[in-house]
């Protein structure tokens, strides 16, 4: 049984402790290794290459200004600024319902010129279920923050046929068209549920 155990002592000429290989990944792949060498960066005001033309297309000739002649323009004053301003009046400011009066009537205006131009039928409104297509008239909203695509557009109906409630527009049955943010128009589709319209002809405000 003695010889079966194992000895305790310290054994005169101890093995070597085994070190890592020069392929170990950790010694290949380090932090100084991977890091790509930068220079400092330096503030833009700094800069030395201030008004440098990098590159340029085509020739730019100096403009000419030159007057008309007798032609000038004459200002004319309506009426004196005591008869207009009867109290203190902040510059440029105007109230929401002000603001909304003046749309609606531009809005209503133009549907005018857009059904006499194109020879319209009368203005249906955004929400009416229609199997058959109708003409709607209104202006083009975006229904989230970002830009304005065939996605996100809407369009917010004028207020005496739509009572300015707001449809999503599908613009897919178009082959071409250019809208903005609150541009007028007339469309012309479908809105089988209420809640979307296809959109299969526009009508815009001609110049």
């Amino acid at each position: 049984q003695g010889s079966q155990k194992r000895s305790n002592s310290t054994p005169e000429n101890p093995r070597p402790k085994r070190t890592l290989s020069s392929r170990s990944p950790y010694a290949l792949f380090s932090p100084n290794t991977l890091s790509p060498s930068v220079t400092p960066s330096q503030k833009y005001t700094a800069r030395s290459s201030r008004g440098e033309v990098v590159a340029s297309f085509g020739s730019v000739q100096g403009p000419s200004w030159s007057g008309r002649g007798d032609r000038s323009c004459t200002p004319k004053l309506f009426g004196s600024p005591e008869e207009n301003l009867t109290k203190s009046y902040k510059f440029m400011f105007q109230k929401a319902l002000d603001v909304r009066e003046v749309l609606s009537w531009r809005i209503e205006e133009l549907g005018d010129v857009l059904k006499s131009h194109h020879h319209l039928e009368d203005f249906a409104s955004v929400l009416l279920p229609a199997q058959e297509p109708v003409t709607v008239l209104g202006q083009i909203g975006c229904d989230s923050n970002g830009k304005l695509n065939a996605k996100s557009a809407v369009l917010e109906g004028d207020r005496e046929h739509s009572s300015g409630r707001q449809v999503p527009l599908d613009l897919s049955e178009l082959k071409e068209y250019s809208l903005f943010p609150g541009q007028i128009v007339a469309l012309e589709g479908t809105n089988s549920t209420g809640r979307k319209m296809v959109v299969s002809k526009l009508y815009e405000v001609t110049p």
